[in-house]
């Protein structure tokens, strides 16, 4: 039987816009309220507008998830507008494309940074809370990226593949306090990440980010005894 996610609160990087964005916008038809952190306070604005306009407690905090200390304020700023979080959402990523020796160093350090050490930076903000309760998730956005790497993604195939280790290894550890770790591993989906749906294609041919949302969802209400550590997601159209 499906649990209820109704009454929980969840905390979500890059919700400003994307997956991000339709994940919080998923979330609240069933009832959760949302603590949602980005970069851009205007974003973040606007989507907590949408939010309260459902019916749920919506709250958000500017913050560039590669820096520990601002990550510490938002999860403190959060936690005293919503209460402890139930859910964490790592979606925040960048990405840096090229030949390896092509890619300036600053910018290859800046996707480990905000993908990788970002994602530690929020989890370990969050996890206590969970930890505390007995129980909750946490849902991290990897990418094919981080299953098979290409020419060209360097930078940005070493943060996802990291984020499924540290994914791997946080759910074994945090097992016995019933708190489920999944990872996420989707193909291309059309955001302002990606560069939108290329003008010779249909948008039918492609994920959006409302599919990943779903996905999300359904994860999070399966019942707790049960959780899917790591899955890929593919369009059904190869394009």
């Amino acid at each position: 039987m499906a649990q209820s996610l109704k009454g929980k609160t969840a905390f979500i990087t890059g919700a400003g816009k994307g997956i991000g964005r339709a994940t919080a916008l998923a979330l609240t038809e069933e009832g959760v309220n949302i603590g949602l952190m980005a970069r851009t306070e205007r974003d973040l604005q606007a989507v907590a507008d949408e939010l309260m306009a459902r019916g749920v407690q919506a709250a958000y905090a500017a913050v560039d998830v590669s820096s520990m200390e601002q990550v510490e304020a938002a999860v403190a700023k959060l936690t005293e507008e919503l209460g402890e979080a139930d859910i964490l959402i790592n979606n925040a990523g960048v990405g840096a494309f090229g030949p390896f020796l092509e890619i300036d160093p600053e910018q290859w350090k800046r996707v480990i940074d905000v993908n990788l050490l970002g994602m530690y930076y929020m989890t370990r903000a969050v996890l206590p809370q969970l930890i505390g309760k007995n129980g909750g998730d946490i849902i991290n956005i990897s990418s094919m990226s981080g299953v098979k790497g290409t020419a060209g993604s360097s930078a940005y195939s070493a943060s996802k593949f990291g984020v499924l280790g540290l994914t791997e290894s946080l759910s074994q550890e945090v097992r016995k306090h019933n708190i489920r770790v999944f990872a996420l591993t989707p193909s291309r989906v059309i955001t302002e990440f990606s560069g939108g749906t290329p003008p010779e294609k249909s948008e039918e041919k492609f994920m959006q980010a409302e599919d990943i949302a779903e996905y999300i969802v359904a994860q999070l209400k399966l019942h707790p005894r049960i959780f899917i550590p790591q899955s890929s997601q593919w369009a059904t159209n190869p394009f």
